[in-house]
């Protein structure tokens, strides 16, 4: 199973056998001692059950993750429109006919950036 190396890993597992014989009560207060209890079944991972604390950790977390996430996309929106704003410009069909139309030189180089 894939983990997340920011969150730690589940401290406790139950059966899904060991649910049922414990009960609601008995459960939760392993869920209290260690915060997180992975439950299975026939030795495969079937549910987690977290206390409110790691819970809302794992909120947060998203949250953050997602405001990094937008933040970045709009960074990247804006260095595409400033990019864009050559091709509108009113001598751009002239500037790629020229650039088309001259003879390139790279001796024996690859040419590579992010111009165009």
């Amino acid at each position: 199973m894939p983990t997340n190396p920011s969150l730690p890993e589940p401290a406790h597992s139950l059966s899904a056998s060991d649910v049922k014989r414990q009960g609601w009560r008995g459960v939760m207060r392993i869920v209290q001692k260690h915060g997180t209890v992975v439950v299975t079944n026939h030795h495969r991972a079937e549910a987690v059950i977290l206390d409110v604390q790691e819970y809302e950790a794992l909120r947060t977390l998203v949250r953050q993750t997602e405001g990094r996430i937008e933040s970045e996309l709009e960074e990247l929106r804006h260095r595409f429109d400033e990019r864009l704003k050559a091709l509108r410009a009113t001598d751009a069909g002239k500037r790629l006919k020229s650039v088309v139309r001259g003879a390139v030189r790279l001796h024996g180089k690859v040419k590579a950036g992010t111009g165009y």
